[in-house]
């Protein structure tokens, strides 16, 4: 019987992407599975993006991840949307299908929400403090509209941004949404059930600090989530776990989100425990199963 020794491609376009930890969780669970998948990380700069995006049809990859500044440029190489990707407007993984066509998904939301999920907790009919507006946020806030958020706050520095953000999920969900501005040392609302960090800081060298919040408005009750994955227990979770709060680190919503694409290209269900383990190792943080 004749071999088949062709790998089947995916992968991650971005630029700057040299930090980039998708692959290492990817290419364990393709090992883990026996699949004879290859993720490559790919330096891909705006004015060679077209013909990156060429060859995603022309050498047959099964799909790729979309980083910065790629995620809304992807949006005019693609023949169909998810509808949270529609709304989100900016893709993160790209599918080929059988027949050639790309499909667009924003899975950054999904893994969110999964990863709450996976901790017991659900944003269906729960009030929402979102800090940030930017594209975790938007993404995150969508989702949990979808998944039947009572009501969600953005807080952002930038109010316009705020307002927007706020704007998209009245026009296209059933979610109430406000926006707030952010003041140094914001309270956060009594009436908080979940309170999400959806910004960069704490995130690597910037890991010795935290949002500029009243800490002691956060009671015990609240369930307090942070998109930062390195370090997984940030100075903010540490914070909020001090005063009684529930949390769930990002390394959730990173696993999560790597599992769904794992899922979409391969069309298996993904090993999550192997992912989440090969990241504590390459993060350093032992193994550890839990989210």
């Amino acid at each position: 019987m004749e071999k088949n020794y062709r790998a089947e491609l995916t992968g991650v376009f971005g630029d700057p992407v040299e930090g980039n930890p998708t692959g290492v969780m990817e290419e364990a669970a393709y090992e883990a599975l026996g699949l004879n998948f290859r993720y490559i990380t790919m330096k891909v700069t705006p004015d060679g993006f077209p013909d990156a995006m060429k060859a995603v049809r022309a050498i047959h990859m099964k799909g790729v991840n979309l980083t910065m500044p790629h995620k809304i440029k992807v949006l005019p190489y693609l023949d169909e949307l998810s509808p949270a990707a529609k709304i989100i407007g900016a893709v993160n993984t790209v599918v080929v299908r059988e027949d050639g066509t790309l499909f667009g998904e924003n899975t950054d939301g999904k893994g969110f929400v999964e990863a709450l999920l996976r901790c017991g907790e659900s944003p269906e009919g729960k009030n929402i403090v979102i800090l940030g507006a930017g594209g975790a946020a938007r993404a995150i806030a969508v989702e949990c509209a979808l998944a039947g958020a009572r009501k969600i706050t953005v807080v952002n520095r930038t109010a316009q941004r705020a307002r927007e953000l706020a704007d998209l999920i009245r026009s296209e969900t059933a979610c109430e949404a406000v926006a707030a501005g952010w003041e140094a040392g914001q309270g956060i609302p009594q009436d908080t059930d979940i309170l999400i960090n959806a910004t960069s800081i704490g995130l690597g060298e910037d890991r010795a600090n935290r949002p500029d919040i009243d800490y002691d408005t956060i009671r015990p009750g609240m369930t307090v989530s942070d998109v930062v994955f390195n370090p997984s227990n940030t100075l903010f979770l540490q914070a909020a776990a001090e005063r009684g709060a529930k949390t769930v680190n990002g390394l959730g919503m990173l696993a999560c989100q790597g599992a769904r694409n794992f899922t979409l290209w391969t069309g298996r269900d993904a090993p999550l425990s192997v992912m989440i383990d090969k990241l504590k190792e390459e993060f350093g943080e032992g193994q550890d199963t839990s989210l």
